[in-house]
């Protein structure tokens, strides 16, 4: 990864649909090189996927949950079977394994607390937990997608 592939991420993570011309001339670089390096960012997986970011409220589900939870099942299989489990949220937009005093950690969004609380029920229908403890987003101030490239190396 060198400052040309930097470059084209930033361009990538500020818009995503920005055509091989219209990149190739923002970092000057001519088409062909440029389109062979996106496709091996994408091949490498530093690219994951190209998506469009949504406004959540005008979607109907402007409230963010953080979702704490502990198990007293700490094994593979019970892992694997919670993940499979999540996956199948939609509202679930991250899911996190934690240290510390937490096990697990979701994001979930939806329209409002009841919606919350039918997710929340339909969650511990399906998997054993010791402990659940829900916090409300009442304002997001930051909200950011692209990742900072001066780590790369």
């Amino acid at each position: 990864m060198d400052a040309t592939d930097k470059k084209i991420l930033d361009c990538l993570q500020s818009d995503a649909t920005l055509s091989i011309a219209e990149i190739s001339e923002r970092i000057g670089l001519s088409q062909t090189p440029c389109w062979r390096r996106i496709q091996n960012l994408e091949s490498t997986g530093v690219v994951r996927k190209r998506v469009a970011l949504l406004d959540r409220s005008k979607l109907n589900v402007g409230v963010t949950v953080f979702v704490s939870l502990k198990t007293n099942q700490h094994n593979q299989a019970w892992l694997q079977n919670f993940a499979t489990i999540v996956d199948e949220f939609p509202e679930v937009m991250e899911f996190y394994r934690m240290s510390g005093g937490v096990d697990y950690l979701l994001k979930i969004v939806v329209p409002d607390i009841a919606a919350y609380d039918a997710v929340y029920k339909r969650i511990i229908e399906k998997v054993d937990l010791f402990d659940v403890s829900s916090a409300f987003a009442m304002e997001e101030i930051k909200f950011e997608t692209q990742l900072p490239l001066d780590y790369v190396h």
